[in-house]
């Protein structure tokens, strides 16, 4: 590693440097830029320790860049609570209010030591929100994508594909 590298701040290290790798090494805006999104959208699944594995199993079956993927959905975790209470809500407009309302040191009791028990007092909440982030999250990659698009394609300009090395 080099020193300026060293020096850099988490964003560019983690974030910034490995898409400007991938755009070198010949990897699409347009496929990163949907990385980008799907990740970001798949981040915001409101089931708790779900989004790493539904990163990898769309990633996957997509052909999305798995780096990227589980880069977006590292920094989504800032937002990922917010997000789950305002799924559940417009879950709960779509289909009706929920019996029970979740307290979060319930959930966090209950949830690591009695899954069934969560599952049968929570379990009508957690489907509003799936319902909630169903409806948000195509409108959500839609919008990351077309906003990454873009910034993706001046930055390949910016940095040339790397040539190939010759076979040896």
């Amino acid at each position: 590693m080099n020193a300026a590298a060293g020096n850099a701040g988490p964003w560019r290290r983690r974030v910034v440097d490995p898409v400007v790798r991938q755009l070198t090494q010949g990897v699409t805006p347009r496929k990163i830029s949907l990385s980008v999104a799907v990740g970001t959208g798949l981040a915001l699944f409101p089931i708790l320790g779900t989004t790493t594995v539904l990163c990898i199993v769309v990633g996957v079956a997509l052909g999305l860049n798995q780096p990227i993927l589980q880069a977006m959905n590292a920094l989504c975790t800032f937002i990922y609570f917010p997000f789950i209470y305002a799924f559940i809500r417009l879950g709960d407009a779509i289909a009706g209010p929920a019996a029970g309302r979740p307290d979060i040191r319930v959930v966090f009791a209950l949830l690591p030591r009695h899954p069934a028990e969560f599952a049968s007092r929570f379990g009508i909440t957690a489907l509003h929100a799936v319902l909630g982030w169903a409806v948000v999250a195509p409108v959500w990659i839609a919008l990351v994508y077309a906003c990454a698009l873009p910034l993706l394609n001046r930055a390949a300009r910016r940095f040339p594909r790397k040539p190939a090395a010759p076979p040896a």
